[in-house]
């Protein structure tokens, strides 16, 4: 005979699995949210796989690896990790639309992207470019700022990279062989450890995307298993988001601050030296900021996660602004565009 406690479980268990049988189909909006979702889920997966070739725990390129664990020494378990996860995020929405009776998304046709030539890299079609980012590092400022973008906030880059690989492109100008020190002296370490301080920038523009996204598009579900699912997985992409936020400071403080690119020019200042709280590398908790209206106290939240800064539209947008897409043929704009608009078009009513 089960415990009481054994019992309460078990009938849960079974309401649960017999009100999740009778759900039904989805509404139009949950199916259409779900599917942007697995598509940027999707994205994400692409470029993220990118990253754990060459850099991740089985990574196959060393100088990489060790240009990255100049930034901390678990960097490339963390890239795993965090690949791990896009990959089962990815997986799951497109197993659940299934499961509802809703169509699923795949990009597979737009694999067409060349990959990176550097060691580590598999000679595959990608949906995403890491070779020549233009990345939006405002987020760092925006989450030390008491503004908010939905309440019209503005924010400077904390760096300018423009026209920046985040990966290695070749083996030819950084040799996977070459010494990483700290700082780098050699031309190959200095450009390594600039694709290096990149990488981390834009896993933090990526993840960050994310928090702001999901917590958007949670506002618009109709469902309530589909508004677990949404802000369970969001929940995840606001942790990677902290994690990626402390490792990018390492890049601009002491003693690695100060590398400049030498075929770009990009450069990594130290940005501590500016004694202002919003380049302060430690301050990586989101400050307390406007929130929803003017004359409320100012509160640590997520932000943007009104529709026109944080929805699917505006994360297309803000991705082919990145450069992440360049190369992409018109038919992947118009895809993923698609998807993008049904998703925001969605709406919350009962």
């Amino acid at each position: 005979m089960l415990p009481a406690g054994g019992l309460l479980a078990a009938g849960v268990k079974a309401a649960g699995a017999k009100e999740s049988a009778a759900a039904g189909a989805l509404t139009e909006g949950d199916a259409a949210i779900l599917r942007f979702l697995a598509a940027a889920e999707i994205i994400e997966t692409d470029l993220w796989q990118q990253y754990n070739e060459i850099g991740g725990v089985t990574g196959g390129n060393a100088a990489y690896m060790a240009a990255l664990q100049n930034l901390d020494g678990d960097m490339p378990q963390y890239i795993s990790d965090n690949t791990d996860d896009e990959v089962s995020h990815a997986a799951f929405l497109n197993a659940y639309l299934k499961s509802r009776g809703a169509e699923q998304v795949n990009l597979d046709e737009f694999r067409i992207l060349p990959s990176s030539h550097a060691s580590g890299a598999r000679q595959v079609g990608r949906l995403t470019n890491l070779q020549k980012l233009v990345v939006d590092t405002s987020f760092y400022t925006r989450y030390r700022s008491s503004e908010n973008p939905d309440l019209g906030g503005t924010f400077a880059q904390a760096v300018n990279i423009v026209n920046e690989p985040a990966i290695p492109l070749n083996d030819t100008e950084t040799p996977p062989g070459t010494a990483q020190p700290v700082p780098p002296v050699t031309t190959a370490a200095r450009r390594m450890q600039a694709i290096a301080n990149t990488a981390a920038f834009h896993f933090g523009y990526i993840e960050q995307g994310g928090a702001s996204l999901y917590s958007s598009l949670a506002l618009k579900v109709r469902d309530l298993e589909v508004l677990r699912i949404v802000i369970s997985i969001g929940g995840v992409e606001v942790d990677h988001f902290g994690l990626w936020h402390d490792k990018m400071g390492n890049a601009v403080s002491q003693p690695l601050a100060g590398v400049v690119d030498p075929q770009t020019g990009v450069t990594f200042p130290d940005l501590n030296s500016l004694k202002s709280e919003l380049s302060q590398t430690n301050l990586i908790l989101p400050e307390p900021a406007d929130f929803l209206r003017n004359g409320l106290p100012e509160v640590s939240v997520i932000r943007p996660t009104l529709t026109e800064n944080a929805g699917a539209v505006a994360t297309i947008k803000s991705f082919t602004a990145d450069r992440l897409f360049e190369g992409q043929i018109p038919e992947f704009f118009t895809t993923v565009m698609a998807l993008a608009e049904a998703a925001d078009a969605a709406q919350r009513g009962f």
